[in-house]
Formats: C-alpha cells, structure tokens, sequence
C-alpha cells in the first residue's frame, strides 16, 4: 500500500513540474496554496481527515486541486488520492461562489477481517463534486463540499476546508 502512495504523490508532483514551463505566470498551473480538510463520510460510514493542493488555473475558472484524505470508522480504513479539477462560477473572491468538479480517485482499504486478522484492497473510483468557496481578506480561503462517489470510491462525502493562500 505505501509503494501505491508514493507512486501517486509522484504523480502529483511530476504534472506540477510540467506546468512550470508555461508562459503567462497568472493564468498557469503553478503552486498556489495548500490545506486541511475534515468531514463525515456516507457508505462507508466515517470520519475524514486530508489536506489538499491548489495548483492553480489549467484553464479559465478551471484548477485543478489534488488532495489527500483519509477516513476511520466501520472497521475500516480509507486513504482517497483523489486528482480533482474544478470550475468556479465567477472571479471574484469576497463572496461566496459555486464550484463543480470532476476526478478520478485511488482508493486503498485496509479493513479488519475478525478470523484472518487484517485485509487491504486497491480499487479505482470516480468521484463528481459541488461546493461553495469564500475568499477570505488575507487571501486564505474556506469552502465546504459534497461529493458523489462512483465505481469504487465511497457514496457521499461532506467536506470543509481551509486554503492557504501562498
């Protein structure tokens, strides 16, 4: 399971070291910030916690802002790569604004199972996700999230999060 983790961060980190190549520094894919996440989850039956990176603008109102949670509860443990873009509806930060997104995800189980003592499994999932986000007067931002899990990702979850900005 960790080589999985480490096989995803580089991921993540390789798509950041294409985009630094780009021409115009406001309108690229760059670092932008970093924060936490915490949340309930739905199917199964949770509690999660992550963080996550903004790195900026692929497009017009579109970023795209992996992140990382992991969930406790059910017997159950679940680490979510999630690798996740999203469009917000306008530009302006002080006001509270609507975003809908997309993004596959990689999903790792690690489970009790009470006669053969602990099982894990690896599976691939889908998650589409909505939210409003508020920019704050320091730059910072908060939101709060529902997603909707497909394939092998979990039903529903309800996220907060804080974005530092950098």
């Amino acid at each position: 399971m960790f080589k999985k983790i480490i096989i995803a961060i580089m991921a993540v980190l390789l798509m950041y070291s294409m985009s630094i190549a780009q021409d115009d520094p406001a309108e690229r894919v760059g670092f932008r910030g970093w924060g936490p996440r915490i949340g309930g989850t739905i199917d199964p039956n949770q509690i999660h916690f992550g963080g996550h990176i903004d790195f900026g603008h692929f497009a017009r109102h579109i970023r795209l802002q992996p992140n990382l949670e992991i969930g406790f509860g059910d017997n159950l443990m679940l680490v979510a790569v999630n690798l996740e873009g999203s469009y917000r509806f306008a530009t302006n930060w002080d006001v509270w604004t609507p975003y809908i997104g997309a993004g596959p995800g990689i999903n790792f189980y690690n489970w009790d199972d009470e006669p053969n003592g602990r099982d894990d499994d690896t599976e691939f999932g889908f998650n589409i996700l909505g939210g409003v986000e508020k920019g704050l007067s320091n730059g910072d931002r908060f939101f709060l999230e529902l997603k909707l899990g497909f394939a092998d990702s979990p039903d529903i979850k309800i996220t907060a999060g804080w974005t530092f900005f950098h």
